[in-house]
């Protein structure tokens, strides 16, 4: 920021930093905002790389530190090459560049529109963005129909920030996003899929779960998922779904890690089995029940939200093992336990467990198997010995309520 100003330009904290750094929290990131235009950014960084079509970015990098450098933008009079919208009032090009007066009116929250001065140590304000700050309330800049056809990810942004912040959001922002939340079917796959990431993977993924709910978001987002979530059997499977959510918050609250693959493998879980039982129907034996449901399931998510390879192949092989647990004798537990996703399949075990779907006893021998010797280990394999459990777990459901009263291993 500095050298900007020594070059003779204006440069701004501004965002998501000072609403952080004003609620006295460390910012994830920091934005910076200039007058100067991407090309001057450049020549006066040799580390800068500009990015993006839609928004023409800098990205300055410092080791491995980047920090984004946008230029004000304008409104702008007309639709130009700079500037344009589809059909639905969509931004799909916003490069015409304006004033810092005029740069806060693109911007999407009031408290996202705060600028950190570094001539004077000061907050720029335009918009009430203090005033909303200080009442922990999530209001947008202009009209909140405008702002979400121009871009529909805002409303996922604004339950984010929502959650996140703790704020209310504003009631005319609120009825927008009830009216306007198949907008959402215009997004790119690829951007959604990042947009959930974000969603779920922040430490507060239960609250903004039930929160996507309340705002019709989430049925866009993972549809399968929300038509399941109609269909409960004392409670399940929407108490699995709520089990993984705050499993994957309490791991994150613990400073443990949290992998997508295993969510998104708990988000699509039921459609997987209600896909299989239709499948079982057919005719099908129960492994190709299994294997198509997880294609047909996973074919269907990906035109919504377009998960990458390595993600839909670690979901496949943790749903692929759960059908194995059953099998306790002879050499098959030894293969099961040497397997390299065992662990992440056992840990979603447990998840099962703890929500009725699948016995205790089995998640007990599991667990005390992975703590015995290689003698023991046999001996609890062996032909004879008492593995009372059903072959499979798709055809009918474990509803004893009292069985779920404890987790038997962290996972």
């Amino acid at each position: 920021m500095y050298k900007l100003k020594k070059e003779g330009f204006d440069a701004y904290l501004v965002g998501g930093c000072v609403r952080d750094l004003l609620l006295g929290r460390e910012p994830k990131d920091f934005d910076v905002v200039t007058n100067a235009d991407p090309d001057q950014i450049k020549r006066i960084f040799r580390n800068c790389r500009l990015i993006g079509r839609r928004f023409r970015l800098a990205h300055v990098h410092f080791g491995k530190e980047v920090i984004e450098v946008a230029t004000f933008r304008s409104e702008g009079a007309e639709q130009s090459e700079q500037q344009m919208l589809n059909n639905e009032g969509r931004l799909l090009r916003d490069n015409v560049y304006g004033t810092i007066d005029q740069d806060v009116w693109r911007r999407d929250f009031t408290v996202n529109a705060l600028y950190y001065n570094i001539k004077d140590f000061s907050v720029v304000d335009y918009v009430g963005g203090m005033a909303d700050h200080n009442t922990a309330t999530l209001r947008l800049i202009g009209d909140p129909e405008t702002r979400f056809r121009e871009d529909p990810v805002r409303m996922i942004r604004a339950v984010r920030f929502a959650v996140k912040l703790g704020f209310n959001i504003e009631p005319a922002c609120e009825q927008a996003i009830h009216q306007l939340s198949g907008l959402l079917d215009s997004i790119p796959p690829a951007r959604l899929y990042d947009e959930v990431l974000k969603l779920f993977m922040s430490g507060n993924a239960l609250q903004t779960f039930e929160m996507l709910r309340h705002y019709g978001l989430f049925k866009v987002l993972f549809p399968a998922t929300e038509n399941s979530l109609a269909i409960e059997y004392d409670g399940f499977p929407k108490l699995f779904l709520i089990k993984a959510l705050q499993n994957s918050d309490n791991r994150i609250a613990e400073g443990k890690t949290v992998t997508a693959y295993f969510l998104l493998a708990a988000f699509l879980w039921e459609p997987v089995q209600m896909l299989a039982r239709d499948f079982q129907q057919q005719g099908l034996p129960d492994h190709s029940a299994l294997q198509e449901a997880m294609n047909v399931a996973i074919s269907r998510q990906v035109k919504v939200t377009a998960m990458p390879r390595h993600i839909t192949t670690a979901m496949r092989e943790v749903w692929s093992l759960q059908p194995k647990f059953h099998s306790r004798v002879g050499a098959k537990p030894a293969r099961l336990f040497n397997q390299p996703r065992f662990r992440a399949a056992y840990d979603f075990l447990l998840l099962r467990t703890e929500s009725g779907g699948v016995a205790l006893e089995l998640a007990q021998w599991w667990t005390a198997y992975q703590s015995a010797d290689e003698n023991e280990q046999r001996r609890m394999s062996e032909p004879g010995r008492n593995h009372k459990t059903r072959k499979s777990g798709f055809k009918r459901r474990n509803r004893r309520s009292g069985q779920n009263k404890s987790r038997a291993s962290d996972s």
